[in-house]
Order: structure tokens, then C-alpha cells, then sequence
């Protein structure tokens, strides 16, 4: 894989949290607990890269959402 996004589909997810307790160093949590990118600012809202380093917890994150509003975009 060249390049990884995590996408979070915003019409499915409901803040439950799961991602970024998978996903630490990626990840944060707002003040109603729904997912913000800690890193790549605005433009990574709803796409946020993933390095090769996190791409195994990324995998497990998309495979965990209990309401599947994770999946992973490669270019």
C-alpha cells in the first residue's frame, strides 16, 4: 500500500469511541466523544492518514467499529 486513510462516515458513526482508544497516536476524541484527527488539520476531518506503522491498528479499528463507519482508503 503506497498511502492509507482512515475515512469515518459521519452519517454512521456516534461517538462510541473505539477508534481511538485503538488508535492513540491518530486519533483523539472531541467534548461529545466523537473521533478528531490529531494530526493533518481540517483536511483530514473525515480522511486521516495512516502511517505504516499504525496500518495493523487501523485494520483492527475498521474491523472493531461496532457501526462499521470506519473503512480504509488506499491510493
Amino acid at each position: 500500500m503506497s498511502s492509507a486513510r482512515l475515512h469515518i462516515d459521519w452519517t454512521a458513526c456516534d461517538g462510541r469511541g473505539l477508534c481511538a482508544e485503538l488508535l492513540p497516536r491518530l486519533i483523539g476524541r472531541d467534548e461529545w466523544g466523537f473521533p478528531v484527527a490529531l494530526k493533518g488539520g481540517v483536511a483530514a476531518r473525515s480522511d486521516i492518514p495512516v502511517g505504516a506503522g499504525d496500518l495493523e491498528a487501523a485494520e483492527e479499528a475498521v474491523a472493531l467499529c461496532p457501526l462499521v463507519a470506519l473503512r480504509l482508503r488506499t491510493d
